[in-house]
């Protein structure tokens, strides 16, 4: 199996694993971008639960994430195993009401 596919796998089992999951730069106490920023602040008032992956701490990842989703750009949401988008579409949706929608019947996060 190639290094490629092996991502591929990895990233397939984490979008499979994960009902709310952004691949972004940095963490969530600590973007390491502003479009991260963004998106871990929308989450954050969704309330919901989700996971993050640093892409900056894997570079095959931060490259294989594009290639799984033919999307150029980082950060990225997965939910409900299907990519959404980047903070653009994120905030996009948000302002349409249709994030919330997407993350109904998805556990609250814990306090």
């Amino acid at each position: 199996m190639t290094d490629a596919a092996t991502t591929h796998d990895r990233i397939a089992k984490l979008v499979a694993d994960n009902p709310v999951l952004l691949f972004m730069k940095g963490t969530p106490l600590f973007p390491q971008c502003g479009f991260s920023s963004r998106a871990i602040a929308m989450l954050d008032r969704l309330g919901v639960e989700y996971e993050t992956v640093d892409v900056l701490q894997d570079m095959d990842v931060r490259q294989g994430i594009k290639e799984f989703s033919d999307w150029p750009t980082i950060p990225q949401l997965y939910v409900k195993g299907e990519f959404v988008g980047g903070s653009d579409i994120m905030m996009e949706m948000w302002e349409a009401g249709e994030l919330h929608t997407l993350v109904a019947g998805i556990p609250a996060r814990a306090e």
